[in-house]
């Protein structure tokens, strides 16, 4: 019985058991190809894989394959950086799964999306991830305020989100 248990408990550490606590729904419609290309992080939420990091951006390439090349990239402490990832797409428009770590993938949902794919509220599997992105380095205070409702509505803290220097 012990073992059972111990076993549960991993599986359901591994496979992020926690009690999602936002709406991380999807847009019901991604055109990938409209996607793709350069977006600028206007904000996130802290994480240790990008914390410290500025004039950030992600860069997203379809390959041969059907998958998608992503090329994150920005500066810490003046110095160039940057992480390469592979995205491929799921059965739900909206909802990709990424890698940059080999095997292990995670979600990456694009919870919100203007008519001219300009910029995106995008979450993740769980409620400690979130992005603003834009195709500019900067957002007009209306579109930033739109952004924000959307993301307060959904259930996600946003004073905790870290405003990128662009």
């Amino acid at each position: 019985m012990k073992k059972i248990f111990t076993l549960s408990v991993l599986l359901c550490l591994l496979a992020g058991c926690s009690k999602l606590t936002v709406d991380n729904s999807v847009v019901t419609d991604l055109n990938l190809n409209r996607y793709l290309g350069e977006w600028y992080e206007i904000a996130r939420f802290d994480h240790s894989f990008e914390r410290g990091m500025e004039q950030t951006k992600a860069r997203y390439v379809l390959r041969d394959d059907g998958k998608v090349d992503v090329l994150n990239s920005g500066m810490k402490n003046g110095e160039y950086s940057e992480a390469k990832g592979v995205a491929k797409l799921t059965d739900t428009p909206g909802r990709l799964r990424v890698s940059f770590w080999g095997p292990f993938y995670s979600d990456y949902r694009v919870m919100m999306l203007d008519d001219d794919y300009q910029y995106a509220l995008v979450g993740s599997g769980s409620d400690d991830y979130l992005w603003i992105l834009s195709r500019t380095p900067h957002l007009s205070e209306n579109v930033r305020n739109k952004i924000l409702a959307e993301a307060q509505k959904r259930g996600y803290d946003t004073s905790k989100l870290i405003w990128v220097k662009q």
